[in-house]
């Protein structure tokens, strides 16, 4: 089975909390509004990454990020974006298990077409009265599924 811990809408911010979430995973996603170099060494130094840039991902730093990114973990196409409404692809014709995007900052798993839809919410500075949270992909051959995980200091709690 492969771990895969989603996490987005960073804002410079990687919390100890989610750190800790983070460990132990064997691959980590993140959907974009990362703001900041440092994140992406932190994040790097604990699994391979995979990151996209997303509508504040700006300067010198950002510039290789790319906007959409293919993962094959296994048997599951895993597509990823910052911005679910800026998908310009069927995911189904292009046989995709499943996608990732953030920006909206609330968490959502959601099975559309076959296709599961996850957006793992905001794990940086807390926007609103929405949580701060971060998701996970258990992959095992062809079967992908999903989970969303709220953080609260000093604890994970799960949702």
């Amino acid at each position: 089975m492969i771990r895969v811990v989603l996490i987005s809408d960073t804002h410079g911010l990687l919390r100890p909390e989610a750190k800790d979430y983070l460990r132990g995973a064997d691959r980590i996603v993140h959907a974009g509004d990362i703001c900041g170099a440092h994140v992406i060494e932190e994040l790097s130094a604990l699994a391979p990454l995979t990151v996209v840039r997303g509508n504040n991902d700006r300067g010198a730093w950002a510039q290789s990020l790319a906007e959409v990114e293919w993962l094959q973990l296994e048997h599951v196409l895993i597509h990823v974006l910052h911005d679910l409404s800026q998908i310009d692809i069927d995911p189904v014709a292009a046989g995709v298990h499943a996608v990732v995007s953030g920006h909206t900052h609330k968490p959502l798993i959601e099975r559309r077409d076959n296709v599961l839809l996850v957006n793992p919410g905001s794990a940086g500075p807390r926007r609103f009265a929405l949580p701060i949270s971060m998701g996970e992909l258990l992959i095992d051959g062809t079967k992908v599924t999903a989970r969303i995980v709220t953080l609260s200091p000093p604890s994970t709690r799960f949702a």
